[in-house]
């Protein structure tokens, strides 16, 4: 009897184990969600932080050498094992760089017989060097690496011609030169010691004779409108474009098939000071101008007013010494700036400020500084004295602002943010700015929410409120059931199905909203007026049987009359009149697609956790109020609602979570266009999607990549926030409304 007694008084051993085991592993599994979390978090910093590294620039190798001639230019090997050395008489020559030779000199070649008078400006990818005689002829040479790896002899590679190119029939010595020399076109340029411009286009044609070489046609000419004094030029290498620098003034030089003729002059120096040397960045599209008074800007042409214009997009604060030397990365819209006092900065054109800064030479300036192709190596040459430093600078392109702020993007009439990560060109400047997408996202949840808000709340107090118990025993497990179905299949259904609906009937969608909502409206007041009898003969809770009928009535005209209408109304073309009478773009695959296809997926969530707070209000709460004199209604809106509002607030914010962290419809029912604009007629591009459709292109360890992770980083605070703002939210409500 004892024993029985500690039984039924749930003294039993078995069941105190139980009870301990369900409690600690119920407890266990919460810790691990916790650390798991938390690791999450902590990977997602690990490869986030990379890319917010400072650059390091530190001594990496200091070798000399033997030359008699003053050193004209420098380059590096892409492999950073040697150096292209030319003088100043036209001589190249190759050294190693590898620690077994120290730094052997391994062959010099003459470039040019005679007299040097000017050493060409060539952009750093080109690897070019263009040199300029006394009697007005140039010839273009390109260094390259013969032999096998690790025992390389210098060769090289003349791409117009070994033969002199004889730019001045008049023979005038060259005194300023530029050039750039593309797969398909070559531009030379250059100024005469009198004063004259001369200027060469190539343009490369197959071999007439069907061999498996190359036929390059050439056009000389003179240009005229240039001042006589020359300070700096430079050339674009599409052949296109030169920009003259002298006197304060920028001459924008234009090049037709065969002639040339000044299209812009800018005043670049309203201040007073004077520019001293020009530079163009990777991809020729954006102009260095070095100015006198301390200060650095950055050029480039939009097309304003119908022409193209040159601006003036940003400057770059240099210290307190003016700017002695530009050096460009060859791929990247980075560049180092050396200053007269031997400060050394490094800058990225999308990034406010230096990123790099430090008084790095203090005995004096280097003659040379060069960046090998990769971005990782600089040489200075101070004489025969050679020293190479080891650049750390793998994501220059990320920061704060180019990822959160309006940054002004080469070409572009004005600042903005904008989100294109790739490009089929190697000059490429990324825009990175994640403001897009967030935008993006929470259109795409906003919208949703505004679908299922309101069907998934009243669905809910209905169901629960309203609905006979039997009823509410099919529907609830079928709205929930609706939660299991894939959202890929919704995303598919979305683009494939329901976007052509929408275009097609896109007036009715829109009679839809105000007729659903009226037609609900005329149904209620019709049954009112409905004699008692009849009213009395629908069981209590079964009446939302006889709105079906008037659901699937009021979809049919409204679609059946969409053509009618979009013909009386929009002169037969909804979409033409919207952009020509109101400037409202139409993309098919929009938000008001997404927001049909998400509202339906997030409706099963706010629909089950609200119906399940309604439904769990105390019923004495239920039965006092309607005891008193309240109506049903009366007793639904200042009881029941109240008493349930932290779980329904709980519900929305549930399924605010899951429309921000949806990827599938967004991925497909969206045009994926990274556009900041409300117009629920036109498409987004989210963090998710972004996430779902990079992430396999992207090279692991590069900035894209890292930027993916951030943009995940991102999405993971925005899921954190919005829950711990609705779990805050509901223990306010709870604690307000417990003592109804």
């Amino acid at each position: 009897m004892a024993k029985a007694g500690a039984i039924l008084m749930g003294e039993s051993p078995g069941r105190k184990v139980k009870d301990k085991l369900a409690r600690y592993g119920v407890t266990a599994g919460g810790i691990f969600v916790l650390i798991t979390l938390i690791l999450i978090f902590f990977y997602l910093l690990y490869v986030i932080l990379p890319i917010f590294s400072s650059v390091k620039v530190t001594p990496q190798q200091q070798f000399l050498t033997a030359f008699t001639d003053r050193t004209a230019d420098v380059r590096i090997s892409d492999n950073n094992d040697y150096l292209f050395r030319l003088s100043a008489d036209g001589s190249l020559s190759l050294i190693s760089l590898a620690p077994s030779s120290g730094s052997d000199v391994l062959g010099t070649v003459a470039l040019l017989d005679g007299n040097v008078t000017s050493i060409g400006r060539t952009l750093p990818a080109d690897r070019l060097y263009a040199l300029g005689s006394e009697s007005g002829d140039v010839l273009i040479a390109k260094p390259v690496l013969s032999g096998v790896s690790g025992d390389h002899a210098l060769a090289l590679d003349y791409p117009l011609g070994s033969k002199l190119i004889e730019l001045d029939p008049k023979g005038q010595p060259i005194v300023r030169l530029a050039a750039s020399v593309r797969d398909k076109q070559a531009i030379i340029l250059g100024i005469t010691a009198d004063g004259r411009a001369r200027a060469a286009l190539f343009s490369e044609t197959s071999n007439v004779l069907g061999g498996n070489g190359s036929d390059w046609q050439s056009s000389f000419f003179a240009i005229s409108g240039l001042p006589g004094t020359v300070e700096d030029i430079v050339v674009t290498p599409d052949a296109r474009t030169a920009y003259v620098l002298s006197d304060g003034y920028l001459y924008v030089v234009a090049f037709g098939s065969a002639s040339g003729w000044v299209r812009e002059v800018v005043a670049i120096e309203p201040g007073g000071s004077q520019a001293q040397q020009l530079a163009l960045l990777s991809g020729a599209n954006s102009l260095l101008i070095s100015h006198s008074d301390q200060s650095l800007s950055q050029w480039f042409e939009i097309r304003k007013d119908g022409k193209r214009t040159m601006v003036r997009a940003r400057d770059f604060a240099v210290g307190d010494s003016p700017v002695a030397m530009l050096i460009p990365e060859h791929t990247r819209k980075g560049f180092f700036a050396l200053q007269q006092d031997g400060q050394l900065s490094a800058f990225y054109t999308t990034i406010k400020g230096a990123i790099y800064r430090d008084r790095f030479f203090t005995e004096g300036l280097p003659q040379q500084l060069a960046i090998s192709p990769r971005a990782d190596r600089l040489v200075a040459l101070h004489g025969n004295d050679w020293h190479v430093f080891t650049v750390e600078n793998p994501h220059p392109e990320i920061g704060v602002a180019s990822l959160w702020q309006k940054i002004w993007y080469e070409g572009y009439p004005e600042p903005d943010f904008v989100w294109q990560s790739t490009s089929a060109s190697d000059e490429f400047e990324p825009k990175l700015s994640l403001v897009p997408l967030v935008f993006g996202t929470l259109k795409a949840a906003i919208y949703g929410l505004v679908f299922a808000v309101p069907l998934a709340l009243a669905g809910a107090i209905y169901t629960a409120y309203f609905m006979s118990s039997r009823m509410r025993g099919i529907v609830k497990p079928t709205v929930e059931l609706m939660e299991a179905l894939p959202t890929v299949i919704l995303g598919f259904l979305a683009g494939i199905w329901l976007a052509p609906i929408v275009e097609s009937y896109l007036v009715g969608m829109l009679a839809l909203v105000v007729m659903f909502p009226l037609g609900m409206l005329l149904a209620g007041i019709g049954w009112a007026l409905l004699p008692l009898g009849w009213r009395s003969r629908i069981p209590s809770g079964f009446h939302v049987l006889l709105l079906m009928p008037v659901i699937v009535l009021i979809a049919y005209v409204c679609f059946d009359l969409s053509p009618w209408l979009e013909q009386i109304w929009f002169a037969g073309d909804v979409r033409a009149y919207l952009s020509d009478e109101w400037g409202i773009g139409y993309d098919q695959r929009n938000a008001l697609v997404v927001g049909i296809a998400m509202g339906i997926a997030v409706v099963p969530t706010i629909f089950s956790i609200a119906e399940d707070a309604i439904f769990s209000v105390p019923g004495h709460l239920t039965s006092g109020s309607l005891a008193l004199g309240a109506t049903h209604w009366q007793t639904l809106t200042r009881v029941v609602l109240l008493t349930a509002s932290p779980g329904i607030f709980s519900a929305i914010m549930m399924g605010l979570g899951r429309a921000v962290g949806e990827t599938m419809i967004v991925l497909m029912a969206t045009g994926n266009t990274p556009v900041m604009d409300w117009n629920i007629l036109e498409g987004m591009r989210t963090l998710s999607a972004t996430i779902a459709i990079e992430m396999p292109e992207s090279e692991v360890g590069s900035s894209h990549y890292r930027v993916m992770f951030l943009a995940a980083f991102v999405l993971f605070v925005f899921t954190f926030l919005f829950n711990t703002v609705a779990e805050l939210v509901r223990q306010r409500l709870r604690e307000k409304y417990s003592s109804l």
